[in-house]
């Protein structure tokens, strides 16, 4: 897995339109786009059908990528995960989970790239996250990490939509302050 600082090198790149530097960011970042894609529509074809989408915007928006405000891969993420939930609102829920593919697993030999992302910036976020209380942390990691929608979890807390998103930015909020000391 390349540096942060080298993912900024290519985005820099790519944004002058560096075909050799694309394939870097690609090869580099590949899997774990994919493995957003994946949890979050749960076929192959959707996620591979996402990930094309996600790498024609990322390719042509990385003159917009500002380093001051994200990593390269937390902005391709969310570029991913936001293709995926645009996908899924699209499809509508019940067509995907109605599919066969949707029992696809992944392997279950853990990759060796995701043991490695398991480093201190990991430990940090995942103490602070310990520091919410128990539904503001399960709420933030059904939306963030499952992809599930305002809609869902405020059927699951039994709770407006608008408080579920006044709950999750105010639990981000904590978190980030957590982060910055």
């Amino acid at each position: 897995m390349l540096t942060s600082a080298e993912l900024v090198w290519l985005m820099a790149a790519v944004a002058k339109g560096d075909q050799a530097a694309f394939e870097r960011l690609y090869a580099a970042t590949r899997a774990k786009l994919y493995g957003v894609a994946l949890r979050i529509l749960r076929r192959s074809d959707l996620a591979d059908e996402v990930i094309q989408e996600a790498y024609l915007k990322i390719w042509n928006n990385a003159g917009s990528f500002d380093p001051k405000l994200a990593t390269p891969i937390t902005w391709m993420v969310a570029i991913a995960r936001n293709r995926a939930l645009d996908l899924i609102r699209k499809k509508g829920e019940a067509s995907i989970e109605d599919e066969p593919a949707a029992m696809e697993a992944a392997a279950d030999e853990p990759d060796p790239l995701a043991r490695r992302e398991m480093n201190e910036e990991l430990k940090r976020l995942l103490a602070c996250l310990g520091q919410l209380e128990e539904d503001r942390r399960r709420m933030v990691l059904l939306a963030y990490y499952s992809g599930q929608s305002r809609e869902q979890l405020a059927a699951q807390f039994d709770a407006p939509a608008n408080t579920i998103k006044t709950w999750l930015r105010r639990s981000l909020m904590q978190v980030r302050e957590c982060l910055g000391s």
